[in-house]
């Protein structure tokens, strides 16, 4: 075993030796590997950190949550046969309050720009909702301080709000804000809580959102526009017999009849994340191609040198040969020469892909660590790459006849 070991480590010693004899020309030999690793890689790292980033955020809307609106989330069909929809309306949500047995939870929510203010303070474009006390656990709203809406404000339409982070701390900077009555438009409301922090969502700033009752939010800006019905399945394994029974309730509740397609949309988050994993993968089966042609002629290069080095180095395969090298030893030696040309370029175009994905991901304030697997990937590819294109050059060298080869000049 140590006798194998010490082979294979005087195999690396002599390519090492051979590359660094051709400087120019092994570096020139790896561009091509390097090239493909580096785009591979690249791609890799920054399809991560888009994949760290976007399921992080389109977790907020809740695995076990769909909703029941007037457009879906993908429109794949005519628009302006959507359109033309009619808007969900708060009849329909106290129907599937009803008779959604598979429901944990079921919230009405509508919403508007409007502008708070709160004496001299003024915060402008921010998105009021309406909607119940049950929203608190479908929405993951839940106040940092004070409370959110309870069932004697929805009963009640109490002109109580709760406040993002963000809105509390512009408007009233230091001090108390629950208790305190603000402005919504021209309408005065009693703060009863303060959201946790909850960051942005798709650039969509979570803390500058408010909350009223659904019914003061009817009665002051008017019941006439269509709301959005979002519903918690009682077991994430009962989702899609929810979803079933939603459109079952909804269809029967607007007479659709049985041969036309439904007039509203049941929407869930893996309808975004299916989305999104067939446009990355599209981009990224595109990039790997183009990153295996490098390769692939990367390859080539590396068969083409190393075809030249066993023409220059005939004598010396002779020498070895006649002092008794086996053709396993000659195979053995051009083999991990190739290797480690490849090798070579694979690790530089794994830390410049790295460079690369992490300065694209920096540009959109995004981060990433080191991945194993991109690694793992980078490296193997280049490899494997090493292996097919120094085999044939290897096994060549390997069968030159000793004495042919010692005439050769």
């Amino acid at each position: 075993m140590l006798l194998k070991l010490t082979r294979i480590n005087e195999y690396f010693l002599m390519a090492w030796d051979a590359l660094r004899t051709h400087k120019l020309r092994s570096l020139l030999t790896t561009l091509g590997i390097l090239i493909g690793v580096t785009t591979i890689i690249t791609i890799w790292t920054t399809i991560q950190g888009l994949n760290e980033y976007v399921y992080g955020q389109l977790s907020g809307l809740g695995a076990s949550t769909v909703y029941v609106e007037k457009f879906p989330w993908v429109i794949t069909d005519n628009y302006f046969e959507l359109r033309n929809r009619k808007e969900v309306t708060y009849n329909e949500y106290e129907e599937i309050e009803e008779f959604a047995t598979l429901a944990d939870a079921v919230s009405p929510v509508v919403s508007a720009r409007k502008k708070l203010s709160y004496g001299k303070e003024k915060y402008e474009d921010i998105r009021v909702f309406g909607t119940d006390d049950e929203y608190a656990v479908i929405g993951n709203t839940f106040p940092e301080v004070g409370r959110f809406l309870t069932v004697l404000d929805i009963q009640n339409n109490h002109k109580v709000v709760v406040l993002g982070k963000d809105i509390a701390s512009n408007l009233f900077k230091e001090e108390n804000p629950i208790g305190r009555r603000i402005k919504i438009d021209a309408d005065k409301y009693s703060v009863i809580g303060i959201l946790e922090k909850k960051g942005s969502v798709f650039g969509q700033n979570m803390d500058d959102y408010a909350y009223v009752p659904i019914g003061t939010f009817r009665r002051v800006y008017g019941g006439h526009q269509g709301i959005r019905i979002a519903v918690m399945a009682n077991n994430p394994d009962n989702l899609e017999d929810l979803k079933d029974q939603l459109r079952g309730i909804m269809r029967r509740v607007r007479k659709v009849k049985p041969a036309d397609e439904d007039n509203f949309a049941i929407n869930q988050q893996d309808m975004l994340t299916n989305l999104y994993a067939q446009l990355t993968g599209t981009l990224f089966m595109i990039v790997f191609v183009i990153g295996g042609i490098s390769l692939l002629v990367g390859g080539i290069g590396i068969m083409n040198i190393m075809l030249v080095s066993v023409t220059e180095r005939t004598r010396e395969i002779g020498i070895r040969k006649a002092i008794g090298a086996k053709r396993r030893n000659v195979l053995s030696q051009f083999l991990i020469e190739a290797i480690m040309v490849s090798s070579l370029g694979g690790l530089i175009g794994i830390i410049l892909g790295f460079i690369a994905g992490t300065f694209i991901l920096g540009m959109m304030d995004l981060t990433i660590g080191v991945s194993v697997s991109a690694i793992a990937i980078g490296f193997g590819f280049s490899t494997f790459v090493g292996v097919l294109a120094g085999f044939y050059p290897a096994y060549k060298a390997s069968n030159l006849n000793p004495i042919e080869s010692l005439r050769y000049e």
